[in-house]
């Protein structure tokens, strides 16, 4: 089993200070000349992956509808958060390597933490080949959490429900959107897309093929400080990977000045 984090344990503190865990994730496009251009947006963290706090709610639904929960075999520093498959930002990491940089400004405790690494989007009912390679990719930042942990009842499918149930039954229902970005003028082809819906089924077909939980697995991290003006601090994290001798990696840290 890896050792967690050296910047975990406070990062997951500061978000649990502050009054909201909103953050902004910025992808790579490319505009219509092939130039790389900047996007951002507003996303809400979902937790490390694959342990997302569920609220009772979505417990009685994982129960109730035959589902249940995943045991708690596995563990990892990676970020995850939700999204539409729909989303530009899906078709940005594609064609981007999969970079990423999230922004986490926690005004409550005066600090702002920089995650730059890889994102892997998962969830696609249909499987594939896309999605056989993503979750290769998060498997190897996940960490199984003891030597007698039984990793063999554990499934991706479950655990992506488990991220669906999190949402309110209208948050569900937003993934039954006319696609996302559309005029509003050009009225969806599938009667099924409209506004304001609720889901209750947690294996809704047209919601869940719309669902994606997205995961970062971060190379650098980056703390600034601003609790005390009078002496800022700034700290950056560094993954530096194994090598051939069959070692974990190591997060080297750096201080720095503000």
């Amino acid at each position: 089993m890896a050792p967690q984090a050296p910047w975990r344990s406070l990062f997951q503190s500061h978000l649990t200070q502050n009054s909201s865990t909103s953050f902004t994730l910025s992808t790579v496009d490319h505009d219509s000349q092939n130039r790389p251009v900047p996007r951002s947006r507003t996303c809400e963290f979902r937790g490390f992956w694959p342990s997302p706090q569920l609220h009772d709610k979505a417990v009685e639904a994982l129960n109730s509808q035959g589902i249940g929960q995943n045991p708690a075999v596995y563990e990892s520093d990676m970020i995850s958060l939700t999204t539409d498959v729909r989303m530009e930002k899906v078709g940005q990491l594609d064609s981007s390597a999969n970079v990423v940089e999230g922004i986490f400004w926690l005004t409550d405790v005066g600090n702002q933490w920089r995650v730059k690494g890889e994102a892997f989007v998962i969830g696609d009912p249909k499987g594939g080949a896309h999605e056989e390679a993503a979750r290769k990719e998060i498997q190897t930042g996940m960490n199984v959490t003891g030597k007698d942990a039984d990793v063999s009842e554990w499934t991706w499918e479950r655990q992506v429900t488990a991220y669906f149930a999190n949402h309110s039954p209208v948050m569900r229902g937003s993934f039954k959107n006319p696609s996302p970005g559309q005029p509003r003028t050009q009225e969806p082809a599938d009667p099924n897309l409209k506004l304001g819906q609720k889901v209750d089924d947690l294996q809704d077909s047209i919601a869940r093929g719309n669902f994606r939980v997205v995961v970062i697995r971060p190379n650098e991290v980056e703390r600034l400080d601003l609790s005390d003006l009078q002496n800022v601090r700034r700290v950056r994290w560094t993954f530096v990977p194994a090598d051939n001798t069959g070692g974990q990696g190591e997060w080297v840290e750096t201080e720095l000045w503000p």
